[in-house]
Protein backbone atom coordinates (compact mmCIF):
# COMPACT_ATOMS: atom_id res chain seq x y z
CA UNK A 1 0.00 0.00 0.00
CA UNK A 2 1.65 3.56 -1.16
CA UNK A 3 2.08 6.07 1.47
CA UNK A 4 -0.04 9.22 0.39
CA UNK A 5 2.22 12.70 0.88
CA UNK A 6 2.40 14.50 4.44
CA UNK A 7 -0.49 15.24 5.22
CA UNK A 8 -0.44 16.67 9.01
CA UNK A 9 1.96 17.18 11.74
CA UNK A 10 1.49 15.08 14.71
CA UNK A 11 2.48 17.93 17.54
CA UNK A 12 0.47 20.21 18.53
CA UNK A 13 1.17 23.74 17.59
CA UNK A 14 2.81 25.79 20.40
CA UNK A 15 0.23 28.57 20.19
CA UNK A 16 -2.67 26.16 20.51
CA UNK A 17 -1.55 23.36 23.50
CA UNK A 18 -2.22 24.36 26.88
CA UNK A 19 0.92 25.64 28.37
CA UNK A 20 0.68 22.35 30.93
CA UNK A 21 -0.93 19.87 28.68
CA UNK A 22 1.62 16.70 28.94
CA UNK A 23 4.05 15.44 26.55
CA UNK A 24 3.24 12.17 24.43
CA UNK A 25 5.13 9.01 23.65
CA UNK A 26 5.20 7.55 20.60
CA UNK A 27 5.17 3.96 19.54
CA UNK A 28 5.75 3.49 16.16
CA UNK A 29 6.56 0.26 13.56
CA UNK A 30 6.70 0.38 9.72
CA UNK A 31 4.17 -0.96 8.05
CA UNK A 32 1.69 -0.52 4.82
CA UNK A 33 5.32 0.86 3.04
CA UNK A 34 4.38 3.90 5.75
CA UNK A 35 4.99 4.27 9.66
CA UNK A 36 2.57 3.67 11.98
CA UNK A 37 2.40 5.70 15.53
CA UNK A 38 0.53 5.79 18.46
CA UNK A 39 1.00 8.91 20.84
CA UNK A 40 -0.48 9.03 24.44
CA UNK A 41 0.86 10.15 28.19
CA UNK A 42 2.81 7.37 29.48
CA UNK A 43 1.90 8.86 32.95
CA UNK A 44 -2.11 8.64 32.29
CA UNK A 45 -1.71 5.11 30.90
CA UNK A 46 1.63 3.40 32.24
CA UNK A 47 0.41 0.39 30.51
CA UNK A 48 0.26 2.17 27.09
CA UNK A 49 3.21 0.67 25.97
CA UNK A 50 1.59 -3.14 25.99
CA UNK A 51 -1.65 -1.51 24.27
CA UNK A 52 0.16 0.28 21.65
CA UNK A 53 2.66 -2.52 20.85
CA UNK A 54 -1.03 -5.02 20.79
CA UNK A 55 -2.31 -1.80 18.18
CA UNK A 56 0.46 -1.93 15.63
CA UNK A 57 1.02 -5.89 15.60
CA UNK A 58 -3.11 -5.67 14.74
CA UNK A 59 -1.68 -3.41 12.11
CA UNK A 60 0.92 -6.08 11.05
CA UNK A 61 -1.42 -8.74 10.66
CA UNK A 62 -4.02 -6.34 8.76
CA UNK A 63 -0.80 -5.99 6.21
CA UNK A 64 -0.70 -9.50 5.38
CA UNK A 65 -4.30 -9.48 4.66
CA UNK A 66 -4.34 -6.62 2.55
CA UNK A 67 -1.15 -5.71 0.84
CA UNK A 68 -0.94 -6.17 -3.02
CA UNK A 69 2.79 -6.34 -2.68
CA UNK A 70 2.98 -10.06 -1.26
CA UNK A 71 1.93 -12.64 -3.25
CA UNK A 72 0.25 -14.53 -0.55
CA UNK A 73 -1.90 -11.68 0.86
CA UNK A 74 -5.73 -12.85 0.78
CA UNK A 75 -6.24 -9.93 -1.89
CA UNK A 76 -2.85 -11.00 -4.18
CA UNK A 77 -5.54 -14.38 -4.19
CA UNK A 78 -8.93 -12.86 -5.31
CA UNK A 79 -6.14 -10.66 -7.75
CA UNK A 80 -5.10 -14.14 -9.25
CA UNK A 81 -7.97 -16.16 -8.73
CA UNK A 82 -11.09 -14.50 -7.95
CA UNK A 83 -12.29 -14.71 -12.06
CA UNK A 84 -11.46 -18.51 -12.02
CA UNK A 85 -13.13 -19.73 -8.68
CA UNK A 86 -14.25 -18.20 -5.50
CA UNK A 87 -11.71 -17.27 -2.89
CA UNK A 88 -12.31 -17.61 0.67
CA UNK A 89 -11.29 -14.33 2.79
CA UNK A 90 -10.65 -13.25 6.50
CA UNK A 91 -13.95 -11.33 8.43
CA UNK A 92 -11.52 -8.20 8.24
CA UNK A 93 -11.08 -8.52 4.49
CA UNK A 94 -14.95 -8.83 3.61
CA UNK A 95 -15.74 -6.44 6.01
CA UNK A 96 -13.18 -3.30 3.63
CA UNK A 97 -14.14 -5.45 0.47
CA UNK A 98 -17.85 -4.40 1.11
CA UNK A 99 -17.62 -0.81 2.86
CA UNK A 100 -15.41 -0.34 -0.36
CA UNK A 101 -18.19 -1.68 -2.62
CA UNK A 102 -20.22 0.38 -0.91
CA UNK A 103 -18.40 3.63 -1.36
CA UNK A 104 -18.26 3.14 -4.85
CA UNK A 105 -22.06 3.29 -5.16
CA UNK A 106 -22.44 6.56 -2.56
CA UNK A 107 -19.98 8.21 -5.22
CA UNK A 108 -21.27 7.27 -8.21
CA UNK A 109 -18.07 5.87 -8.89
CA UNK A 110 -15.49 8.08 -7.89
CA UNK A 111 -13.92 5.74 -5.59
CA UNK A 112 -12.75 2.47 -6.60
CA UNK A 113 -10.75 0.14 -5.14
CA UNK A 114 -10.61 -2.16 -8.71
CA UNK A 115 -7.80 0.10 -10.34
CA UNK A 116 -5.18 -1.85 -10.44
CA UNK A 117 -4.67 -2.35 -13.87
CA UNK A 118 -4.70 1.53 -14.22
CA UNK A 119 -2.58 2.42 -11.86
CA UNK A 120 -0.23 0.02 -13.97
CA UNK A 121 -0.88 1.11 -16.67
CA UNK A 122 0.19 4.55 -15.93
CA UNK A 123 3.17 3.34 -14.06
CA UNK A 124 1.83 4.36 -10.50
CA UNK A 125 2.26 0.93 -9.71
CA UNK A 126 6.15 0.93 -9.43
CA UNK A 127 6.16 4.42 -8.52
CA UNK A 128 7.49 5.31 -12.29
CA UNK A 129 5.11 7.11 -14.10
CA UNK A 130 4.74 6.74 -17.80
CA UNK A 131 2.79 7.79 -20.53
CA UNK A 132 0.45 4.36 -21.63
CA UNK A 133 -0.49 3.64 -25.19
CA UNK A 134 -4.13 4.48 -25.88
CA UNK A 135 -4.76 0.54 -26.59
CA UNK A 136 -3.28 -0.16 -23.38
CA UNK A 137 -5.44 2.47 -20.89
CA UNK A 138 -9.11 1.09 -22.60
CA UNK A 139 -7.82 -2.33 -22.03
CA UNK A 140 -7.08 -1.31 -18.41
CA UNK A 141 -10.55 0.94 -18.52
CA UNK A 142 -12.69 -2.79 -19.49
CA UNK A 143 -11.24 -4.36 -16.22
CA UNK A 144 -11.74 -1.30 -14.10
CA UNK A 145 -15.24 -0.97 -12.21
CA UNK A 146 -16.74 -2.26 -8.59
CA UNK A 147 -19.77 -4.01 -10.86
CA UNK A 148 -16.89 -6.35 -11.50
CA UNK A 149 -16.29 -7.27 -7.26
CA UNK A 150 -18.69 -9.88 -6.50
CA UNK A 151 -18.77 -10.29 -2.68
CA UNK A 152 -20.41 -13.12 -0.94
CA UNK A 153 -20.69 -12.41 3.06
CA UNK A 154 -23.01 -15.57 3.59
CA UNK A 155 -19.71 -18.05 2.50
CA UNK A 156 -17.41 -15.25 3.03
CA UNK A 157 -15.87 -15.76 -0.19
CA UNK A 158 -15.27 -13.15 -3.35
CA UNK A 159 -15.64 -13.47 -6.88
CA UNK A 160 -14.38 -11.00 -10.18
CA UNK A 161 -16.48 -11.08 -13.36
CA UNK A 162 -14.10 -9.49 -15.48
CA UNK A 163 -10.07 -11.10 -16.57
CA UNK A 164 -7.85 -8.48 -15.66
CA UNK A 165 -9.70 -6.95 -12.57
CA UNK A 166 -6.96 -5.99 -9.87
CA UNK A 167 -7.85 -4.54 -6.77
CA UNK A 168 -5.83 -2.28 -4.59
CA UNK A 169 -6.66 -0.54 -1.18
CA UNK A 170 -3.81 1.55 -0.76
CA UNK A 171 -6.78 4.45 -0.61
CA UNK A 172 -8.60 2.71 1.85
CA UNK A 173 -6.41 0.19 4.06
CA UNK A 174 -4.82 2.31 6.65
CA UNK A 175 -7.83 4.34 7.04
CA UNK A 176 -8.97 0.63 7.95
CA UNK A 177 -6.32 -0.73 9.41
CA UNK A 178 -6.49 2.21 12.29
CA UNK A 179 -10.38 2.05 13.23
CA UNK A 180 -9.38 -2.02 13.95
CA UNK A 181 -6.08 -1.69 15.68
CA UNK A 182 -7.42 1.64 17.53
CA UNK A 183 -9.98 -1.12 19.52
CA UNK A 184 -7.00 -3.08 21.15
CA UNK A 185 -6.60 0.60 22.94
CA UNK A 186 -9.90 0.96 24.28
CA UNK A 187 -10.24 -2.25 25.02
CA UNK A 188 -7.08 -1.70 27.19
CA UNK A 189 -8.74 1.12 28.50
CA UNK A 190 -6.13 3.54 26.67
CA UNK A 191 -9.11 6.33 26.09
CA UNK A 192 -6.62 8.82 25.06
CA UNK A 193 -4.71 8.70 22.11
CA UNK A 194 -3.54 9.93 18.39
CA UNK A 195 -2.62 7.40 15.91
CA UNK A 196 -1.80 7.55 12.48
CA UNK A 197 -0.42 5.58 9.53
CA UNK A 198 1.98 7.84 7.14
CA UNK A 199 0.94 11.36 8.41
CA UNK A 200 -2.10 11.08 5.37
CA UNK A 201 -4.53 9.23 7.85
CA UNK A 202 -4.98 9.70 11.43
CA UNK A 203 -7.74 8.85 14.18
CA UNK A 204 -7.86 10.60 17.82
CA UNK A 205 -9.95 9.25 20.64
CA UNK A 206 -10.38 11.77 24.24
CA UNK A 207 -8.18 14.67 24.60
CA UNK A 208 -4.37 15.65 25.09
CA UNK A 209 -5.26 18.12 27.72
CA UNK A 210 -7.10 15.84 30.97
CA UNK A 211 -8.36 18.94 32.10
CA UNK A 212 -10.38 19.61 28.82
CA UNK A 213 -12.16 16.84 27.82
CA UNK A 214 -13.47 18.62 24.43
CA UNK A 215 -9.90 19.91 23.37
CA UNK A 216 -9.03 16.55 21.53
CA UNK A 217 -5.75 17.22 19.63
CA UNK A 218 -4.47 19.55 17.41
CA UNK A 219 -3.31 18.57 13.58
CA UNK A 220 -1.61 20.63 11.08
CA UNK A 221 -2.27 19.94 7.54
CA UNK A 222 0.71 20.95 5.59
CA UNK A 223 0.73 22.42 1.78
CA UNK A 224 1.00 19.10 -1.00
CA UNK A 225 3.71 21.41 -2.60
CA UNK A 226 5.18 23.04 -0.18
CA UNK A 227 5.22 20.12 3.11
CA UNK A 228 7.45 22.56 5.30
CA UNK A 229 4.73 25.26 4.86
CA UNK A 230 1.61 24.52 6.87
CA UNK A 231 -1.71 25.36 4.90
CA UNK A 232 -4.11 25.08 8.22
CA UNK A 233 -4.44 23.94 12.28
CA UNK A 234 -7.50 21.31 12.90
CA UNK A 235 -8.92 20.52 16.34
CA UNK A 236 -9.87 16.83 16.00
CA UNK A 237 -12.10 15.33 18.73
CA UNK A 238 -13.39 11.70 19.00
CA UNK A 239 -12.90 11.52 14.84
CA UNK A 240 -10.78 10.99 11.94
CA UNK A 241 -8.85 13.12 9.17
CA UNK A 242 -7.72 11.10 6.20
CA UNK A 243 -5.61 13.39 3.50
CA UNK A 244 -5.09 12.73 -0.29
CA UNK A 245 -2.52 14.77 -2.61
CA UNK A 246 -0.59 14.38 -5.79
CA UNK A 247 2.82 16.24 -4.13
CA UNK A 248 5.02 13.54 -4.40
CA UNK A 249 3.92 10.52 -6.90
CA UNK A 250 3.99 12.21 -10.42
CA UNK A 251 5.52 13.21 -13.74
CA UNK A 252 6.02 15.50 -16.72
CA UNK A 253 5.31 14.96 -19.67
CA UNK A 254 5.19 17.88 -22.53
CA UNK A 255 4.95 20.14 -19.97
CA UNK A 256 1.87 18.66 -18.40
CA UNK A 257 1.88 17.56 -14.87
CA UNK A 258 0.49 13.81 -14.51
CA UNK A 259 -0.23 12.88 -10.45
CA UNK A 260 -0.69 9.46 -9.20
CA UNK A 261 -4.51 10.42 -8.62
CA UNK A 262 -6.72 8.32 -10.86
CA UNK A 263 -10.18 8.71 -12.11
CA UNK A 264 -11.77 5.54 -12.45
CA UNK A 265 -14.29 6.95 -14.14
CA UNK A 266 -12.10 7.99 -17.01
CA UNK A 267 -8.51 6.41 -16.49
CA UNK A 268 -6.79 9.51 -16.09
CA UNK A 269 -4.93 11.77 -13.67
CA UNK A 270 -7.21 14.01 -12.13
CA UNK A 271 -6.12 17.40 -12.89
CA UNK A 272 -6.91 20.72 -10.79
CA UNK A 273 -7.11 19.30 -6.83
CA UNK A 274 -3.76 19.74 -5.04
CA UNK A 275 -4.77 17.94 -1.67
CA UNK A 276 -8.07 17.09 -0.05
CA UNK A 277 -8.52 16.67 3.63
CA UNK A 278 -11.37 14.89 4.76
CA UNK A 279 -12.83 14.60 8.75
CA UNK A 280 -15.07 11.83 9.58
CA UNK A 281 -16.28 9.82 12.16
CA UNK A 282 -13.86 7.03 11.36
CA UNK A 283 -10.39 6.75 9.56
CA UNK A 284 -12.04 3.88 6.87
CA UNK A 285 -14.07 7.05 5.80
CA UNK A 286 -11.94 9.66 5.93
CA UNK A 287 -9.32 7.84 3.96
CA UNK A 288 -12.05 6.55 1.23
CA UNK A 289 -13.66 10.11 0.92
CA UNK A 290 -10.66 11.90 0.31
CA UNK A 291 -9.72 10.26 -2.76
CA UNK A 292 -13.17 9.99 -3.75
CA UNK A 293 -13.56 14.00 -3.09
CA UNK A 294 -10.35 14.70 -4.99
CA UNK A 295 -11.75 12.85 -8.06
CA UNK A 296 -15.39 14.41 -7.94
CA UNK A 297 -13.63 18.31 -7.50
CA UNK A 298 -14.64 20.81 -5.59
CA UNK A 299 -18.30 21.20 -6.31
CA UNK A 300 -19.26 17.62 -6.33
CA UNK A 301 -17.47 16.91 -2.94
CA UNK A 302 -19.06 20.50 -1.05
CA UNK A 303 -22.31 19.00 -2.34
CA UNK A 304 -21.76 15.55 -0.69
CA UNK A 305 -20.62 16.93 2.52
CA UNK A 306 -23.44 19.37 2.61
CA UNK A 307 -25.85 16.32 2.62
CA UNK A 308 -23.58 14.79 5.20
CA UNK A 309 -23.03 16.75 8.37
CA UNK A 310 -21.05 14.12 10.17
CA UNK A 311 -18.35 14.66 7.31
CA UNK A 312 -15.87 18.14 6.90
CA UNK A 313 -13.94 18.94 4.09
CA UNK A 314 -10.98 20.86 3.44
CA UNK A 315 -9.52 20.99 -0.29
CA UNK A 316 -6.66 23.09 -2.03
CA UNK A 317 -7.77 23.46 -5.32
CA UNK A 318 -6.29 25.11 -9.08
CA UNK A 319 -8.01 28.97 -8.56
CA UNK A 320 -7.66 31.14 -11.54
CA UNK A 321 -4.28 31.52 -13.53
CA UNK A 322 -1.49 30.47 -11.11
CA UNK A 323 -3.86 30.76 -8.15
CA UNK A 324 -5.27 28.14 -5.52
CA UNK A 325 -8.07 28.29 -3.51
CA UNK A 326 -9.27 26.85 -0.37
CA UNK A 327 -12.64 24.90 -0.39
CA UNK A 328 -14.24 24.03 2.94
CA UNK A 329 -17.45 22.66 4.39
CA UNK A 330 -19.04 21.60 7.78
CA UNK A 331 -15.89 22.86 9.65
CA UNK A 332 -17.62 24.19 13.24
CA UNK A 333 -15.81 27.58 14.63
CA UNK A 334 -12.76 27.04 16.02
CA UNK A 335 -11.90 23.69 14.90
CA UNK A 336 -10.51 25.02 11.67
CA UNK A 337 -7.52 28.18 11.50
CA UNK A 338 -5.94 29.18 8.72
CA UNK A 339 -2.81 30.36 8.47
CA UNK A 340 -1.30 33.28 6.68
CA UNK A 341 -0.90 33.85 3.95
CA UNK A 342 -3.53 30.58 2.79
CA UNK A 343 -6.24 32.29 4.43
CA UNK A 344 -6.50 34.64 1.21
CA UNK A 345 -7.34 31.63 -1.17
CA UNK A 346 -10.92 30.47 0.78
CA UNK A 347 -14.35 30.42 -1.17
CA UNK A 348 -16.45 32.95 -0.06
CA UNK A 349 -19.79 31.98 1.44
CA UNK A 350 -20.61 29.72 4.49
CA UNK A 351 -20.41 25.98 4.70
Amino acid sequence: MSEQPLGFSETPPAETAAPSAPLLVRYSRRAMACEFAVLLDPVRYPHGAAAALAALNEVDHLEELLTVYRPESQISRINARGYQEPVPVEPEVMEVLRLAKQLWEQTQGAFDITTGALSKAWGFFRRQGRMPPEAELQEALTCTGSQHLLLEPEQRTVRLAQPGVELNLGSIGKGYALDVASRKLLEAQVQDFLFHGGRSSVLARGSQDPRDPQQGFWIGIAHPLMPDRRLARVRLCNAALGTSGCGTQFFHHQGRRYAHVLDPRTGEPVHGVFSVTVRSPTAVLADALATAFFVLGPEEARRFCQQRPELALFMLAQGRGQSYRIVTCNWAEGDLVLEKPFDRWVVPGKD
